[in-house]
Protein backbone atom coordinates (compact mmCIF):
# COMPACT_ATOMS: atom_id res chain seq x y z
CA UNK A 1 0.00 0.00 0.00
CA UNK A 2 1.46 3.30 -1.05
CA UNK A 3 1.90 6.23 1.52
CA UNK A 4 -0.57 8.21 0.01
CA UNK A 5 -3.52 5.15 0.42
CA UNK A 6 -2.89 4.34 3.73
CA UNK A 7 -3.10 8.14 4.65
CA UNK A 8 -6.29 8.27 2.98
CA UNK A 9 -7.17 4.39 4.70
CA UNK A 10 -6.59 6.11 8.01
CA UNK A 11 -8.77 9.19 7.54
CA UNK A 12 -11.88 7.35 6.69
CA UNK A 13 -11.23 5.62 9.85
CA UNK A 14 -11.22 8.48 11.37
CA UNK A 15 -14.07 9.70 10.17
CA UNK A 16 -15.95 6.68 10.73
CA UNK A 17 -15.23 7.12 14.38
CA UNK A 18 -15.92 10.26 14.54
CA UNK A 19 -19.54 9.74 13.29
CA UNK A 20 -19.93 6.85 15.86
CA UNK A 21 -19.15 9.33 18.29
CA UNK A 22 -17.20 7.46 20.43
CA UNK A 23 -13.82 7.85 21.70
CA UNK A 24 -13.56 4.45 24.02
CA UNK A 25 -10.78 1.52 23.47
CA UNK A 26 -12.35 -1.19 20.85
CA UNK A 27 -11.84 -3.59 23.91
CA UNK A 28 -14.15 -1.97 26.46
CA UNK A 29 -16.79 -2.90 28.17
CA UNK A 30 -19.94 -2.27 26.55
CA UNK A 31 -21.86 0.43 28.41
CA UNK A 32 -25.00 -1.32 30.61
CA UNK A 33 -28.14 0.80 30.04
CA UNK A 34 -31.19 0.04 32.42
CA UNK A 35 -34.40 0.24 31.40
CA UNK A 36 -37.53 0.63 33.62
CA UNK A 37 -40.56 0.58 32.68
CA UNK A 38 -43.72 0.56 34.68
CA UNK A 39 -45.68 -1.13 32.06
CA UNK A 40 -45.68 -5.16 31.47
CA UNK A 41 -42.44 -6.51 28.88
CA UNK A 42 -45.67 -6.54 25.78
CA UNK A 43 -46.65 -3.05 26.16
CA UNK A 44 -43.51 -2.19 26.17
CA UNK A 45 -41.92 -3.77 23.44
CA UNK A 46 -42.91 -1.25 20.80
CA UNK A 47 -40.91 1.61 22.79
CA UNK A 48 -37.95 -0.40 23.50
CA UNK A 49 -37.84 -1.69 19.82
CA UNK A 50 -38.02 1.79 18.39
CA UNK A 51 -35.47 3.00 21.08
CA UNK A 52 -33.12 0.16 19.68
CA UNK A 53 -33.79 1.14 16.49
CA UNK A 54 -32.75 4.71 17.09
CA UNK A 55 -29.62 3.33 18.81
CA UNK A 56 -28.86 1.42 15.53
CA UNK A 57 -29.35 4.47 13.24
CA UNK A 58 -26.70 6.43 15.23
CA UNK A 59 -24.20 3.62 14.43
CA UNK A 60 -24.36 1.19 18.00
CA UNK A 61 -24.39 -1.99 17.33
CA UNK A 62 -26.17 -4.20 20.62
CA UNK A 63 -23.83 -6.29 22.35
CA UNK A 64 -20.63 -5.03 21.56
CA UNK A 65 -21.45 -1.01 21.98
CA UNK A 66 -24.34 -1.64 24.98
CA UNK A 67 -26.42 -3.65 26.86
CA UNK A 68 -29.79 -3.38 27.97
CA UNK A 69 -30.86 -4.54 31.63
CA UNK A 70 -34.54 -4.38 30.88
CA UNK A 71 -37.38 -4.85 34.40
CA UNK A 72 -41.24 -4.20 33.91
CA UNK A 73 -43.15 -3.10 37.11
CA UNK A 74 -45.98 -4.56 35.60
CA UNK A 75 -48.69 -1.69 36.37
CA UNK A 76 -47.60 -2.37 39.93
CA UNK A 77 -46.28 1.05 40.66
CA UNK A 78 -44.77 0.28 43.71
CA UNK A 79 -42.65 -1.75 42.78
CA UNK A 80 -40.65 0.74 40.76
CA UNK A 81 -38.29 2.07 43.91
CA UNK A 82 -37.30 -1.44 44.52
CA UNK A 83 -36.22 -1.69 40.71
CA UNK A 84 -34.86 1.19 40.47
CA UNK A 85 -32.42 0.40 43.31
CA UNK A 86 -31.73 -3.08 41.34
CA UNK A 87 -30.90 -1.60 38.28
CA UNK A 88 -28.61 1.09 40.42
CA UNK A 89 -26.82 -1.92 42.20
CA UNK A 90 -26.22 -3.66 39.08
CA UNK A 91 -24.25 -0.66 37.85
CA UNK A 92 -25.88 0.68 34.97
CA UNK A 93 -24.44 3.64 33.50
CA UNK A 94 -27.75 5.39 32.78
CA UNK A 95 -31.07 4.54 33.01
CA UNK A 96 -34.25 4.67 30.66
CA UNK A 97 -37.83 5.10 32.14
CA UNK A 98 -40.98 5.76 30.89
CA UNK A 99 -43.57 8.49 32.86
CA UNK A 100 -43.12 10.26 35.85
CA UNK A 101 -43.61 7.75 38.82
CA UNK A 102 -41.10 5.84 36.93
CA UNK A 103 -38.46 9.33 36.79
CA UNK A 104 -39.28 9.73 40.32
CA UNK A 105 -38.45 6.46 41.81
CA UNK A 106 -35.02 6.14 39.42
CA UNK A 107 -34.43 9.76 40.98
CA UNK A 108 -35.21 8.59 44.40
CA UNK A 109 -32.12 5.46 44.10
CA UNK A 110 -29.40 7.47 42.51
CA UNK A 111 -28.03 11.13 41.59
CA UNK A 112 -24.93 10.38 40.31
CA UNK A 113 -26.38 8.25 37.27
CA UNK A 114 -28.00 9.66 34.54
CA UNK A 115 -31.51 9.35 33.62
CA UNK A 116 -33.30 9.78 30.28
CA UNK A 117 -36.97 10.07 30.51
CA UNK A 118 -39.79 9.39 28.62
CA UNK A 119 -43.34 10.85 29.44
CA UNK A 120 -46.06 12.08 28.55
CA UNK A 121 -46.11 14.45 31.25
CA UNK A 122 -44.75 17.84 32.44
CA UNK A 123 -41.56 17.31 33.91
CA UNK A 124 -41.41 20.30 36.14
CA UNK A 125 -44.85 20.17 37.72
CA UNK A 126 -43.57 16.32 38.41
CA UNK A 127 -41.03 17.49 40.52
CA UNK A 128 -38.52 16.04 38.26
CA UNK A 129 -36.47 18.82 36.37
CA UNK A 130 -36.06 22.78 37.36
CA UNK A 131 -37.05 23.70 34.09
CA UNK A 132 -37.55 22.57 30.42
CA UNK A 133 -34.40 24.08 29.04
CA UNK A 134 -31.93 23.87 32.10
CA UNK A 135 -32.84 20.63 33.83
CA UNK A 136 -30.26 20.31 36.49
CA UNK A 137 -29.67 17.83 38.38
CA UNK A 138 -29.54 13.99 36.45
CA UNK A 139 -32.61 13.84 34.83
CA UNK A 140 -33.17 14.89 31.13
CA UNK A 141 -35.41 13.57 28.19
CA UNK A 142 -38.25 13.89 26.08
CA UNK A 143 -41.85 14.84 27.07
CA UNK A 144 -45.06 15.08 24.52
CA UNK A 145 -46.90 17.16 27.20
CA UNK A 146 -49.70 15.57 26.95
CA UNK A 147 -51.82 17.88 29.29
CA UNK A 148 -51.37 20.79 27.11
CA UNK A 149 -53.73 18.83 24.11
CA UNK A 150 -56.32 18.12 26.18
CA UNK A 151 -58.36 21.20 24.67
CA UNK A 152 -57.79 19.85 21.75
CA UNK A 153 -59.15 16.46 21.81
CA UNK A 154 -61.87 18.22 23.42
CA UNK A 155 -62.38 19.58 20.21
CA UNK A 156 -61.67 16.63 17.95
CA UNK A 157 -64.84 15.25 20.09
CA UNK A 158 -67.09 18.37 19.77
CA UNK A 159 -66.85 18.05 15.95
CA UNK A 160 -66.82 14.54 15.84
CA UNK A 161 -70.50 14.00 17.44
CA UNK A 162 -73.23 16.06 16.10
CA UNK A 163 -75.35 17.79 18.85
CA UNK A 164 -72.50 16.75 22.08
CA UNK A 165 -73.49 18.55 24.98
CA UNK A 166 -72.00 16.12 27.65
CA UNK A 167 -68.86 14.71 28.20
CA UNK A 168 -67.30 12.30 30.80
CA UNK A 169 -63.80 12.15 31.92
CA UNK A 170 -61.62 9.25 32.93
CA UNK A 171 -58.92 10.35 35.29
CA UNK A 172 -56.84 8.46 37.99
CA UNK A 173 -57.03 10.19 41.12
CA UNK A 174 -53.27 9.38 41.78
CA UNK A 175 -51.66 10.44 38.38
CA UNK A 176 -49.48 13.71 37.79
CA UNK A 177 -51.81 14.42 35.18
CA UNK A 178 -54.94 14.45 36.39
CA UNK A 179 -53.86 17.82 38.40
CA UNK A 180 -53.25 19.91 35.41
CA UNK A 181 -56.44 18.59 33.59
CA UNK A 182 -59.01 19.06 36.39
CA UNK A 183 -57.72 22.81 36.49
CA UNK A 184 -58.66 23.41 32.75
CA UNK A 185 -61.92 20.89 32.52
CA UNK A 186 -64.18 23.53 33.67
CA UNK A 187 -62.63 26.27 31.00
CA UNK A 188 -61.79 24.29 28.29
CA UNK A 189 -65.77 22.68 28.43
CA UNK A 190 -67.20 26.06 29.12
CA UNK A 191 -65.44 27.23 25.88
CA UNK A 192 -66.89 24.43 23.49
CA UNK A 193 -70.38 24.48 25.03
CA UNK A 194 -70.25 20.95 26.91
CA UNK A 195 -70.38 19.74 30.30
CA UNK A 196 -68.06 17.87 32.05
CA UNK A 197 -68.05 14.67 34.75
CA UNK A 198 -65.10 13.87 36.21
CA UNK A 199 -65.21 9.51 36.91
CA UNK A 200 -62.04 8.01 38.84
CA UNK A 201 -60.50 4.74 38.60
CA UNK A 202 -57.11 4.00 40.37
CA UNK A 203 -56.69 0.25 39.97
CA UNK A 204 -58.04 -2.02 37.36
CA UNK A 205 -60.67 -3.56 39.13
CA UNK A 206 -62.50 0.22 39.71
CA UNK A 207 -62.59 0.86 35.96
CA UNK A 208 -65.66 -1.34 35.53
CA UNK A 209 -67.20 0.53 38.31
CA UNK A 210 -66.20 3.70 37.01
CA UNK A 211 -68.20 2.47 33.88
CA UNK A 212 -71.02 1.94 35.70
CA UNK A 213 -71.21 5.25 37.32
CA UNK A 214 -70.80 7.03 34.17
CA UNK A 215 -73.49 5.02 32.14
CA UNK A 216 -76.07 6.60 34.63
CA UNK A 217 -75.13 10.18 33.64
CA UNK A 218 -75.59 9.28 30.35
CA UNK A 219 -72.81 10.88 28.54
CA UNK A 220 -72.34 11.50 24.17
CA UNK A 221 -68.77 11.03 24.30
CA UNK A 222 -65.57 10.45 26.63
CA UNK A 223 -62.52 11.57 27.10
CA UNK A 224 -59.16 8.99 28.87
CA UNK A 225 -56.84 11.51 30.95
CA UNK A 226 -53.61 9.74 29.66
CA UNK A 227 -52.70 7.24 32.64
CA UNK A 228 -50.31 4.35 33.25
CA UNK A 229 -52.73 2.44 34.64
CA UNK A 230 -55.51 2.98 31.66
CA UNK A 231 -52.73 2.18 29.30
CA UNK A 232 -51.78 -0.90 30.95
CA UNK A 233 -55.54 -2.06 31.47
CA UNK A 234 -56.38 -0.67 27.22
CA UNK A 235 -58.23 -3.89 26.13
CA UNK A 236 -60.29 -3.49 29.26
CA UNK A 237 -60.70 -0.13 28.89
CA UNK A 238 -61.71 -0.01 25.01
CA UNK A 239 -63.99 -2.82 25.39
CA UNK A 240 -66.30 -0.53 28.21
CA UNK A 241 -66.18 2.16 25.90
CA UNK A 242 -67.12 0.28 22.84
CA UNK A 243 -69.59 -1.76 25.12
CA UNK A 244 -71.19 1.41 26.43
CA UNK A 245 -71.12 2.76 22.62
CA UNK A 246 -69.38 5.95 23.60
CA UNK A 247 -67.21 8.17 21.36
CA UNK A 248 -63.51 8.56 22.87
CA UNK A 249 -60.65 9.67 22.48
CA UNK A 250 -57.26 9.20 24.02
CA UNK A 251 -53.70 10.80 24.46
CA UNK A 252 -51.74 7.56 23.57
CA UNK A 253 -52.16 5.62 20.01
CA UNK A 254 -52.23 2.19 21.71
CA UNK A 255 -55.66 2.59 22.33
CA UNK A 256 -57.00 2.97 18.86
CA UNK A 257 -54.72 0.30 17.88
CA UNK A 258 -56.55 -1.61 20.72
CA UNK A 259 -60.23 -0.67 18.58
CA UNK A 260 -60.26 2.98 20.32
CA UNK A 261 -61.84 5.42 17.87
CA UNK A 262 -59.13 8.58 18.33
CA UNK A 263 -56.14 9.07 18.82
CA UNK A 264 -54.38 13.15 19.52
CA UNK A 265 -51.10 13.82 20.28
CA UNK A 266 -47.37 12.86 19.89
CA UNK A 267 -46.20 9.13 19.24
CA UNK A 268 -44.10 7.49 22.15
CA UNK A 269 -42.30 5.25 19.60
CA UNK A 270 -40.97 7.93 17.93
CA UNK A 271 -39.86 9.62 21.47
CA UNK A 272 -38.73 6.45 22.53
CA UNK A 273 -36.55 6.32 18.79
CA UNK A 274 -34.91 10.09 19.63
CA UNK A 275 -34.46 8.91 23.12
CA UNK A 276 -31.58 7.12 21.89
CA UNK A 277 -29.73 10.26 20.55
CA UNK A 278 -29.94 11.92 24.72
CA UNK A 279 -28.75 8.64 25.38
CA UNK A 280 -25.71 8.74 23.00
CA UNK A 281 -25.10 12.42 24.26
CA UNK A 282 -25.14 11.94 28.22
CA UNK A 283 -23.23 8.68 27.62
CA UNK A 284 -20.87 10.82 25.32
CA UNK A 285 -20.17 13.42 28.08
CA UNK A 286 -22.85 15.56 28.25
CA UNK A 287 -24.27 16.60 31.42
CA UNK A 288 -28.39 15.66 32.09
CA UNK A 289 -28.51 19.21 33.86
CA UNK A 290 -27.33 21.23 30.80
CA UNK A 291 -29.28 19.07 28.39
CA UNK A 292 -32.81 20.12 27.75
CA UNK A 293 -36.02 18.32 27.51
CA UNK A 294 -37.02 17.47 23.65
CA UNK A 295 -40.90 18.45 22.93
CA UNK A 296 -42.50 16.91 19.91
CA UNK A 297 -43.07 19.37 16.77
CA UNK A 298 -45.70 17.21 14.90
CA UNK A 299 -48.70 16.06 16.28
CA UNK A 300 -51.11 13.19 14.69
CA UNK A 301 -54.78 12.27 14.46
CA UNK A 302 -55.54 8.51 13.97
CA UNK A 303 -58.86 7.59 13.75
CA UNK A 304 -60.23 3.93 13.65
CA UNK A 305 -63.36 3.95 11.28
CA UNK A 306 -63.88 0.33 12.57
CA UNK A 307 -64.67 1.95 16.06
CA UNK A 308 -66.60 4.06 14.66
CA UNK A 309 -68.96 1.31 12.71
CA UNK A 310 -69.04 -0.26 15.98
CA UNK A 311 -70.60 2.53 17.68
CA UNK A 312 -72.83 3.14 14.76
CA UNK A 313 -71.00 6.69 14.69
CA UNK A 314 -70.88 8.58 11.21
CA UNK A 315 -67.68 10.73 11.02
CA UNK A 316 -68.15 14.25 9.54
CA UNK A 317 -66.22 13.86 6.40
CA UNK A 318 -64.12 17.11 7.09
CA UNK A 319 -62.52 15.70 10.37
CA UNK A 320 -62.12 11.91 8.45
CA UNK A 321 -59.82 13.45 5.56
CA UNK A 322 -57.84 15.75 8.12
CA UNK A 323 -56.69 12.62 9.98
CA UNK A 324 -53.09 11.62 9.57
CA UNK A 325 -53.81 7.76 9.37
CA UNK A 326 -56.64 5.90 8.99
CA UNK A 327 -57.48 2.47 10.40
CA UNK A 328 -60.40 0.03 8.83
Amino acid sequence: MTLHRFALACLALLVLAAAFGSSRDANAEPYRIGRMSPNSAESDAPNLRAFREGLRELGWREGRDYVIEARFADGRLERLPGIANELVKLGVQLVLVGSTPAARAAKGATTSVPIVVVTTGDPVEGGLVDSLARPGGNVTGLTALAQDLNSKRLELLKEGVSGLSRVAALVNPHSPQTPPFLREKDASARALGLEMSVFEASEARSIDAAFTQMASTRPGALIIVNDILFIDQRKQVVDLVTRNRLPAVYGEREFVEAGGLMFYGASLVDLYRRAALHTQRVLKGAKPSELPFEQPTRFDLVINLKAARAIGLVLPRELVLRADQLIN
